[in-house]
């Protein structure tokens, strides 16, 4: 019974410390057109504050963008490309995602 218990403490527990992983689709002003630019990018953002992961198209000239919502936001992010000297602008948002801490499994809200 006690294990039983314990675990559902854990478990309810883990959903509070779930995050908030959040999508951003960016475009840039001059546009990202070659591999020097991609490197430039990749390199320099992300080191800013709560990004997760970058992922360029050279075809579509786009950078996606996950980021942990707790700790940045899409204009901090846009202050980053500004510090390289590259104007971003939003593209689109997708669909916000929570991501357990205990599994790792993201779930879409």
């Amino acid at each position: 019974m006690r294990t039983r218990v314990l675990f559902a403490a854990l478990a309810v527990a883990a959903v509070s410390y779930a995050k908030d992983i959040k999508t951003v689709v960016l475009k840039t002003q001059p546009e990202m057109h070659c591999m020097g630019c991609e490197k430039k990018i990749k390199e320099n953002i992300r080191f800013e504050k709560g990004v997760k992961s970058i992922v360029t198209n050279l075809d579509d000239k786009t950078i996606t963008i996950e980021y942990d919502a707790e700790k940045t936001n899409v204009k901090n992010i846009i202050e980053g490309f500004k510090k390289i000297k590259y104007e971003a602008t939003e593209v689109k948002s997708e669909p916000e995602k929570k991501v357990d801490a205990v599994t790792g499994a993201t779930q879409k809200k």
